[in-house]
């Protein structure tokens, strides 16, 4: 990480100080060795306004991070080579943990308004960008579905969809993924825990059926995994 990404990993966790020092280091490990956080920056695909909604937020780092990009690029402090972050944009975020949602309201009070809710049948706000990082393979096949429809629902002509799954038809890395994820989910004391993964051709179609134009790429980073980064832009 050069000193440019650092300096603004720093800005970005800081606010997680007023939640604790465990939220702080979550944050930290998160945008140190997670590519999916800069890689959304680099890629220009949020707009500049309107509404952001980050589905499974957690503690809303995302959110936090863009809030941090939006100062430091106000100061002039930005790469040369990367789009100018969002200026202008409202952002909400929606988790079911309880925990995750009061680190969050603390850190981000005033930045991003975060919600403990289910997203499941949740009726969801019009949006001009809708994020869900790592979230659906959590939830029932139907379940994905349902939401999927309802984000189709709210996102207005132009928005944005940013999803980001493992690839089951990955081999050998989704393996490790699925192992790893399952001993993080007995770590928490989840005991059997369920997961609902797909292929990156069946997460394709779901997205093209609701009326989205759809473009991919890998998003692992230096880990050994099979992530796939989905751009889902409604019609």
């Amino acid at each position: 990480m050069d000193a440019t990404l650092s300096l603004l990993r720093d800005e970005a966790s800081r606010p997680f100080l007023r939640a604790g020092r465990a939220a702080w280091h979550y944050a930290r490990g998160k945008f140190r060795w997670d590519p999916v956080y800069f890689a959304l920056l680099r890629s220009g695909a949020l707009p500049d306004s309107g509404t952001l909604l980050d589905l499974g937020c957690g503690q809303g780092i995302l959110l936090s991070l863009l809030a941090a990009a939006k100062e430091r690029y106000a100061r002039g402090e930005w790469p040369a080579q990367w789009p100018a972050p969002p200026a202008r944009l409202a952002m909400r975020g929606y988790d079911l943990r309880r925990r995750s949602i009061r680190a969050g309201s603390v850190a981000l009070d005033g930045v991003a308004a975060l919600e403990c809710r289910d997203i499941r049948g949740l009726a969801l706000p019009s949006a001009d960008a809708v994020v869900i990082l790592d979230v659906l393979y959590h939830v029932r096949y139907a379940d994905q579905e349902r939401v999927l429809d309802a984000v189709a629902h709210a996102l207005r002509p132009g928005g944005v969809l940013i999803l980001r799954e493992s690839n089951s038809g990955g081999g050998l890395a989704h393996g490790l993924q699925r192992g790893a994820e399952i001993v993080a989910q007995l770590w928490h004391g989840r005991l059997a825990p369920k997961l609902w993964y797909r292929d990156a051709a069946q997460w394709r179609n779901l997205l093209e059926r609701r009326g989205m134009t759809v473009t991919a790429q890998p998003m692992n980073g230096d880990t050994p995994f099979a992530n796939v980064l989905f751009f889902a832009r409604r019609r």
